[in-house]
């Protein structure tokens, strides 16, 4: 016997059906939509693809892609393109997008019809009656909701696109950075060397000057232990080194035999002829700023929901059910069930006040992000234009005049006019100053690096620019 509901439930249930049917293989859609939003997003801003290394065929490409790039010296834009596609963190968090937008599409979805079945049987006098009831509900009321289930899903989704999109960035600009690092680290290295062959040449020869007798014990320790001083400079700069290298590795997803490959630039890169204008800064920051936009985008699902919820604080629930019973030797009864709770003991006021409360707390979050982020703009900008200005006073200015000093020692020396421990001296305040002026390339684009990320949206920790030394003279007195 087959059970035939009344005409307006069985539209109600067959269009709740098809609705539910039409949702059932949005899934892999919007997780493909989402990684192709953030894709095209960090391609325009960071010029660099991200990879979504989701099959065996993904993996061994980037396997291949990681080696050849490993061939060569690594460039800023080699790491970070090697982030993007190859870091594990970073296909962490992209599976992680997938599984949150699988679940703002399973919120969409509306819950499934309730088939009900009873079946009573009655004995009596000898006689059996078989009563056999049978039901089909939907919720009605889930039915009406469903265009805010949909809005509260494309909000859902639209918020985990910036958010992926963010992840994205930061893995970008801690690859730039810790390639900075790595690289000058590696530069640096190179001058405390021939600090150190400076420290031992003047050390030696100072033992020798002893011996005859035209160099005092005193005049020996003083340059005996600056050499010692070396060595331990030396030391440090080559753990600095090490350790910045391995950052990097980590930051771009080697294990330890790609990590052996990695070859690193001799240098930085040239300071740019003109550093970037304020202006243009703070106009980009405020129209691409994913924070911003993502704050923006929750406001105002805040506020839509807000209107929602005065509807919904006295009415939560409406379903509709078609029945069909039938009994022994009794006509078919067909007909529908409605079922609505009653607002009497919950008339919905708390709903409604928290809903308020939580729109003005989202404004004011809103407000205070923009003066965040203007702050965190300028903030940027500032230590990007010191560390600009500081690189190029060193080298248009410190190192060149270092170097005429040099030359100018030189001729002196070789008319017998100061002694070769001031030579020495000298020597190790000009490489002192090419030593600084690595620092200040590195501080440079560092700051670069972290102006790009808070203009996008995602605010690095500000970097300290920490005064350095003034190269102190140093050395024995003697000459010739």
């Amino acid at each position: 016997m087959t059970s035939r509901a009344a005409p307006r439930p069985r539209l109600v249930a067959a269009a709740a059906l098809a609705t539910v049917l039409l949702l059932g293989g949005c899934a892999s859609t919007a997780i493909n939509k989402n990684f192709s939003n953030v894709q095209e997003l960090t391609q325009t801003r960071l010029g660099a693809q991200v990879k979504w290394l989701n099959s065996e065929e993904a993996r061994k490409q980037a396997q291949s892609d990681v080696d050849a790039t490993l061939a060569k010296p690594l460039s800023a834009d080699d790491a970070v393109r090697l982030s993007l596609a190859y870091s594990p963190a970073l296909q962490a968090a992209l599976f992680e997008g997938a599984a949150n937008s699988a679940a703002a599409t399973q919120f969409a979805r509306l819950p499934n019809p309730v088939f009900t079945f009873e079946r009573l049987v009655r004995r009596e006098g000898g006689e059996t009656d078989l009563d056999i009831g049978r039901a089909l509900s939907v919720s009605v009321f889930d039915l009406l909701l469903l265009p805010a289930r949909l809005r509260t899903a494309d909000f859902q989704q639209q918020q985990l696109q910036l958010r992926l999109a963010s992840d994205v960035v930061q893995t970008a600009t801690t690859a730039r950075q810790n390639w900075v690092r790595a690289v000058a680290a590696q530069q640096s290295v190179q001058y405390f060397e021939q600090v150190k062959v400076a420290a031992d040449a003047s050390a030696e020869l100072a033992r020798r000057m002893e011996s005859v007798g035209n160099f005092s014990k005193l005049q020996r320790a003083r340059e005996q232990a600056f050499a010692a001083d070396a060595v331990t400079q030396l030391a440090r700069a080559r753990q600095a080194a090490r350790s910045a290298r391995e950052a990097l590795a980590r930051s771009l997803g080697l294990n330890e035999s790609q990590a052996q490959q990695l070859k690193l630039p001799d240098r930085l890169p040239d300071l740019p002829k003109a550093p970037k204008d304020e202006a243009v800064v703070a106009q980009q920051a405020l129209d691409q700023r994913l924070d911003i936009r993502q704050a923006r985008a929750g406001l105002e699902f805040t506020a839509r929901n807000l209107g929602l919820s005065r509807v919904t604080s006295f009415v939560n629930g409406f379903e509709v059910a078609g029945v069909r019973n039938s009994e022994t030797g009794e006509p078919v009864q067909k007909g529908y069930e409605l079922e609505l709770p009653l607002p009497i003991f919950d008339f919905g006021d708390a709903i409604r006040a928290r809903s308020q409360a939580t729109y003005m707390a989202t404004l004011n979050r809103t407000a205070q992000l923009a003066v965040d982020a203007s702050s965190q703009v300028r903030d940027s900008y500032g230590t990007y234009r010191t560390g600009y200005d500081v690189a190029k006073h060193y080298l248009e200015e410190v190192v060149p005049l270092r170097k005429r000093i040099a030359e100018e020692n030189q001729l002196r020396y070789n008319g017998m006019l100061i002694g070769v421990f001031e030579l020495l001296a000298d020597a190790r305040e000009q490489i002192t100053s090419v030593s600084q002026a690595i620092n200040a390339q590195r501080d440079f684009w560092l700051a670069d690096a972290a102006l790009q990320a808070s203009l996008i949206g995602t605010p690095m920790t500000p970097l300290a620019l920490q005064a350095e030394p003034a190269a102190a003279s140093s050395g024995g007195g003697g000459g010739h």
